[in-house]
């Protein structure tokens, strides 16, 4: 399964940053091949200063070695060894009235010192981060989210739903990072649906998130905006980096096992802003969307 699934996330690497340059028109992705001490690594394709794409990243790795003291107690395991790969992915886009973008398909495995596998599992999903709110969007995004999870499991939607409005959330602002999208996490084999059927749901939702976030893309890269516009995604940028450094599993994990230090946080906006004590203006588009994020909606 592993080879497998690394397999996979090579190629919809190549997929989705063709696509993207493409949709950028300007920039290209820089490709850094790096290794970890400890065994693996991986390929971080980084994108800066587009038409479009003002930062972004589209990485993948495959890691593997002793399971850190830190993460055995985590895990609540003890004297193991581990393997790792993942693609993730940020786009920070300049443009106020495009989105922001995550999204992370990963597979994991773990092992007791003669080599047999313990435990395995997949994780993953994709979230929208706008800093206007454009309902339309929203309910596009979530539909291709709903019809990638509805082949596989009546209920996938609607519970990973909820569990990416719960996950990505700032608890210390009380307000969610964005408008959501699926968030699953310790996908693991039982009853009917074994590890080859978690792999054809995954892989069915990588598969269509060009198709979710594209178009979103499209409609709004060419609408204008002001310096309070770009003022606004600044300050909101700032709730994104909060969350990264604060509240983040991924974070915490590649940080934890020695990932690469750059590859991890290139998830991290070019240019925040941290005003004292924000708000925006009563009635204003800047407050619709902060009540959306204090109220998570149900967008199909």
């Amino acid at each position: 399964m592993k080879e497998k699934f690394y397999n996979y996330i090579q190629q919809l690497q190549d997929t989705i940053t063709s696509k993207l340059e493409a949709v950028d028109g300007k920039a290209t992705f820089q490709e850094d091949l790096w290794k970890r001490p400890e065994g693996g690594g991986g390929r971080t394709r980084v994108i800066e200063n587009g038409a479009i794409f003002e930062k972004g990243g589209v990485n993948i790795s495959a890691v593997h070695g002793e399971l850190p003291k830190a993460m055995q107690s985590y895990f609540n395991v003890n004297d193991c060894d581990f393997f790792a790969c993942g693609l993730s992915l940020v786009l920070h886009p300049k443009n106020p009235m495009v989105p922001t973008v995550h999204a992370n398909w990963r597979y994991f495995e773990m092992y007791d010192k003669q080599g047999a596998i313990i435990d395995s599992w997949f994780g993953g999903g994709q979230d929208l981060t706008p800093y206007y709110l454009f309902e339309e969007d929203a309910t596009h995004f979530h539909s291709i989210c709903k019809r990638a999870c509805d082949g596989h499991n009546p209920d996938f939607y609607s519970d990973y739903k909820k569990k990416c409005d719960d996950y990505f959330y700032n608890a210390h602002r009380v307000e969610a990072r964005g408008i959501g999208g699926l968030f699953f996490d310790y996908c693991k084999a039982k009853d009917d649906f074994s590890m080859e059927d978690w792999y054809h749901f995954v892989t069915e939702v990588g598969d269509c998130f060009l198709e979710a976030y594209v178009p979103i893309v499209e409609k709004r890269k060419k609408l204008p905006y002001t310096q309070e516009n770009r003022n606004w995604q600044e300050i909101r940028r700032g709730r994104y980096v909060e969350f990264n450094l604060v509240h983040d599993k991924g974070t915490l994990f590649g940080l934890k096992t020695n990932g690469r230090i750059e590859s991890i946080l290139m998830s991290l906006p070019p240019t925040v802003q941290w005003k004292y004590d924000h708000y925006p203006e009563p009635g204003s588009e800047e407050e619709k969307l902060l009540n959306v994020l204090k109220n998570p909606k149900d967008w199909v």
